[in-house]
């Protein structure tokens, strides 16, 4: 969907003592995705829908940079015809205005944490509430992540992404979504 999906994730909060390997794993991942045209097999991502779309992703990325992201890869267009973008990963202050925005293009937020309750205040900081996801092995973190001290989301999951569980249903979010 390249991003452009509304329960597309975009901020992946990840606790200290996994943020390392993670965001090591996810650049050489990053790096394989194949980019082209949708209706090829192949393909794992494909354009933007507009002029519009690529207009956003680039402000995306020019914001990122002036309020102090790290770029880890992707941020540019692509060099053909469409429009196409690189898969972008970010690390990224939470509390930066670009990560409260939702700009509907693929680029993944990387935020850290230490504890639980941080995740959740980080989490529900945001002004949308559509989608949310824990993975965890944790039946305590579990319960409190679907509990009103949790995500504040429409649709809460666990262990699996958060996207995807809503096709098919009505479903729908808290806050301004």
């Amino acid at each position: 969907t390249a991003g452009q999906r509304c329960t597309t994730t975009r901020r992946l909060v990840l606790h200290e003592s996994v943020h390392d390997e993670v965001v090591d794993r996810l650049c050489k991942a990053y790096g394989t995705i194949p980019v082209g045209d949708p209706l090829d097999a192949g393909t794992l991502l494909g354009p933007l829908h507009s002029q519009a779309a690529v207009d956003a992703y680039e402000e995306g990325i020019r914001e990122l940079k002036s309020q102090g992201s790290t770029i880890l890869c992707g941020g540019k267009r692509i060099d053909r015809p469409g429009f196409y973008v690189e898969p972008t990963l970010a690390l990224s202050a939470h509390d930066a205005p670009v990560v409260h925005r939702e700009i509907f293009a693929p680029i993944l937020h990387i935020l850290k944490f230490k504890t639980l309750d941080e995740a959740i205040a980080i989490n529900n900081e945001v002004a949308q509430g559509l989608s949310s996801s824990l993975f965890t092995q944790s039946h305590k973190n579990i319960f409190k992540w679907l509990s009103s001290q949790g995500s504040d989301c429409g649709i809460i999951n666990v262990n699996i992404p958060t996207s995807g569980a809503e096709i098919g249903g009505a479903f729908g979010g808290e806050k301004e979504t």
